[in-house]
């Protein structure tokens, strides 16, 4: 592998803050200790650099020698295992790199996860694409045929897919029927909380980067702290028997993307990783734990989220990320 590569995977990870230091590797392992740590760490993962579409970060989300360093890299800071961004058939490049990505796991016995993205289109086909998603997962990721089956995550036997959401036009009841004839069925894990009529096809929720009632303020001064004090509250009082999944995240930027919105969260220097990384403690003991908690994310450089080598310039509040940002696509 390239010195470049090494230099961009291992060696910017401090967060820089005039004369104090926010280490991210000393952060994780301050908090959570693999392999018997409570909840398990994953990060989300973005697979489509190297694509001509996606910004130039150094290195191919489908070279697997990259991916050897990110998962070394990822393991070292107590992740266990990678979300991945998947839109199945629709983007072929991304589904490439999932199932290099998951033979990569498979040999350094780390876990990989699909995050399907439901389809933007309006045209009645996002039941059918999700449909033919997940039967493509079962047998090329998933189900007892897949090559590398053993290095996806599963949870009490089950393995997990995550959902996120678009327009919601997708019958999930209607594709909680198919994939229930899987030999496992699936773990659906949904953003947030789903539309009321299709409550029954999730089995969870996790908590997605976000800011607080009021929205995102121009000087990112709003890191998150209402929205997941009320997530957590919620998944509390209003499912207390789903799975939860927390978020951790170190700040949010698509100021410079041509389809952004100017959302800005800041990062405080660390802080609002370290924060947002705490914050289910106050409603969860050791004992009675999270399942999972997950950073969002390892490394989208195009929305500013990424802990893979989150150098931060100045850090005096209204100084933005130096790693993004561009919109997630």
């Amino acid at each position: 592998m390239s010195k470049r590569i090494l230099t961009l995977l291992v060696a910017s990870v401090v967060l820089i803050d005039g004369c104090e230091r926010h280490d991210v590797h000393q952060i994780m392992r301050r908090n959570f200790q693999a392999p018997n740590q409570s909840p398990k760490v994953l990060a989300v993962y973005m697979p489509w650099f190297g694509d001509k579409s996606h910004i130039d970060v150094g290195y191919s989300s489908n070279d697997p020698n990259a991916l050897r360093a990110q998962i070394d890299a990822a393991r070292s800071m107590g992740i266990s295992g990678f979300v991945v961004d998947w839109y199945g058939d629709r983007d072929a490049f991304l589904d490439k790199g999932f199932a290099i990505l998951q033979q990569v796991a498979h040999e350094k016995q780390f876990q990989v996860a699909l995050m399907y993205d439901e389809t933007e289109n309006e045209n009645g086909e996002a039941t059918n694409d999700a449909l033919r998603a997940l039967d493509k997962a079962y047998r090329a990721y998933i189900g007892p045929g897949a090559a590398a089956r053993d290095a996806y995550l599963t949870y009490k036997d089950r393995p997990v897919v995550f959902i996120f959401p678009k327009r919601g036009h997708t019958d999930w009841n209607r594709v909680r029927e198919q994939v229930n004839a899987w030999a496992s069925p699936p773990i659906f894990l949904y953003k947030d909380a789903p539309p009321a009529d299709f409550a029954g096809a999730f089995d969870g929720y996790y908590a997605w980067i976000h800011p607080g009632s009021e929205g995102w303020r121009p000087d990112g001064s709003d890191w998150g702290k209402e929205y997941l004090e009320k997530f957590y509250k919620s998944m509390e009082e209003k499912y207390p028997n789903a799975i939860t999944v927390g978020a951790a995240w170190p700040g949010f930027d698509d100021a410079r993307a041509k389809w952004g919105l100017n959302r800005y969260m800041d990062a405080r220097c660390g802080k609002t990783f370290e924060d947002t990384l705490h914050l289910f403690r106050s409603y969860y003991s050791q004992s009675q734990s999270i399942a999972f908690l997950m950073v969002e994310t390892w490394n989208d450089y195009e929305e500013g989220t990424a802990v893979e080598r989150p150098v931060f310039r100045g850090c005096g509040g209204s100084e933005r990320a130096q790693s993004g940002p561009y919109a997630r696509r």
